[in-house]
């Protein structure tokens, strides 16, 4: 805790209760010729010695002994009291987990108007692989992508998977039934639309496993995107996610649109979230377009 500058009082105290003028520097993150300077000063105020100048420390004068008597109570209370009114005044903290694809893709480039709106919270983003709702914290807020079965009854949807095949202008000319492909790698069976479960979606008959490779593999969505600007391939994009890349003819689209209307990010929290959880949601919620995510 960051105490109030009370001057020679606090110096003259910790000095005391420390019995070392070298100590009591250190616990005040002072240098010891500042101490020395302090408690001559209070010497000089009463016009007596207030310490004994031992070989190894310092002890309380007689007069030193009542002064620590009275000015310890007095410290104390003032630091409490700090310490409530510095509290009372910070600001909360809204916690939003989610992953890196949203929060990189979706989240950054908009929560500047959040925060601009709402300057009495301070925002803490925490993007992970892989958000583990049983380890929220009462007001957190999580953005998750799953399906409408999986999670509470009336959890809002943020974002639906809608999905697009996408490439760099310099491939227009790619065929998604030869072309070089840039998968999202996932530990476990994919909830969203895969390369598979796309092309059998669009009736794209395309064995991977035998098309003679030139395959590109990525862990994160982000290191998915890279690579299609950088012309690695064709990939799959989320709508939403790559819609200010098309807009700005960074991506375009090679293949039609699919989607699963009970499928995408969903908005779901800790309990005793308390108005700043509320104001965080319905903003979020409010930046998606009215037939959907925001294009």
């Amino acid at each position: 805790m960051r105490d109030v500058d009370l001057g020679w009082q606090r110096v003259f105290v910790e000095v005391a209760r420390s019995g070392t003028l070298s100590e009591a520097a250190r616990r005040l993150n002072l240098t010891q010729p500042a101490v020395s300077y302090q408690i001559r000063r209070a010497e000089d105020q009463f016009g007596t010695p207030l310490l004994h100048r031992l070989p190894r420390g310092v002890i309380p004068t007689e007069t030193g002994a009542r002064l620590l008597q009275i000015l310890s109570d007095s410290v104390a209370q003032i630091d409490q009291l700090a310490a409530h009114t510095r509290k009372a005044r910070a600001p909360t903290v809204l916690r939003l987990h989610t992953d890196f694809a949203l929060s990189a893709l979706w989240l950054i480039p908009r929560i500047h108007g959040f925060r601009a709106s709402h300057p009495e919270y301070d925002l803490q983003i925490i993007a992970s692989q892989h958000t583990d709702l049983a380890q929220l914290q009462d007001g957190d807020l999580a953005a998750v992508f799953g399906t409408a079965a999986a999670l509470p009854p009336d959890t809002p949807l943020l974002l639906p998977e809608r999905v697009v095949a996408v490439c760099a202008p310099g491939l227009a000319g790619a065929s998604l039934a030869r072309g070089d492909l840039i998968h999202l790698d996932s530990a476990a069976t994919a909830p969203w639309f895969d390369w598979p479960g796309y092309m059998a979606a669009i009736g794209v008959a395309r064995d991977m496993g035998c098309d003679g490779g030139g395959h590109l593999r990525c862990n994160t969505y982000s290191l998915v995107i890279e690579a299609a600007l950088a012309g690695q391939g064709i990939a799959l994009g989320w709508r939403g996610l790559v819609d200010p890349l098309l807009a700005e003819g960074r991506l375009i689209e090679v293949g039609p649109q699919i989607a699963a209307p009970d499928r995408g990010y969903f908005l779901t929290g800790a309990p005793a979230g308390g108005p700043g959880q509320d104001r965080l949601k319905a903003w979020l919620m409010a930046q998606r377009a009215p037939s959907g995510p925001p294009v």
